[in-house]
C-alpha cells in the first residue's frame, strides 16, 4: 500500500500559480495510475489529471487543459497550476490506483488533501 502526502496548497489571487506536491512512499508499481483529484464544498470529488507512474498517458479534464500540468520526479508527483480561477478552489488530493483511471473508485490509496483557494 502506498502512503501519499500532499503539500503546496494555499491562497492565491485569480491568474496566479501554485505547484502541488505529492510524496509517495511504500509500495508503488510502475504501471500504476497517479491521479490528482479535487473536491469543492458541496460537490463530488472529481478527477483533475492523471498519468501512469512512468509518466506516460497523461490526461486532463477539460476545465484545466492548458493550465495544469502533471509530472513526476522520483517519488514526488507534481501538479503545476497556472492561470488559476476562483472555480479551481477545492481540496486537492493525490491518489494511486490500478483499475479504471478516470473515476474515484479506480484509486486505492489517497493522501489527506491540501486546500487551494483562489480569490477573485
Amino acid at each position: 500500500q502506498a502512503r501519499l502526502v500532499e503539500s503546496g496548497g494555499g491562497l492565491v489571487q485569480t491568474g496566479g500559480s501554485l505547484r502541488l506536491s505529492c510524496f509517495a512512499s511504500g509500495a508503488i508499481i510502475h504501471n500504476s495510475n497517479i491521479g490528482w483529484f479535487r473536491q469543492a464544498p458541496g460537490k463530488e470529488r472529481e478527477l483533475v489529471a492523471t498519468m501512469i507512474w512512468t509518466g506516460e498517458s497523461t490526461y486532463y479534464t477539460d476545465a484545466v487543459k492548458g493550465r495544469f500540468t502533471i509530472s513526476r520526479d522520483k517519488n514526488t508527483v507534481y501538479l503545476q497550476m497556472n492561470s488559476l480561477k476562483p472555480e479551481d478552489t477545492a481540496v486537492y488530493y493525490c491518489a494511486v490506483g490500478y483499475d479504471e483511471k478516470y473515476t474515484v473508485s479506480g484509486y486505492r490509496d489517497w493522501g489527506q488533501g491540501t486546500q487551494v483557494t483562489v480569490s477573485s
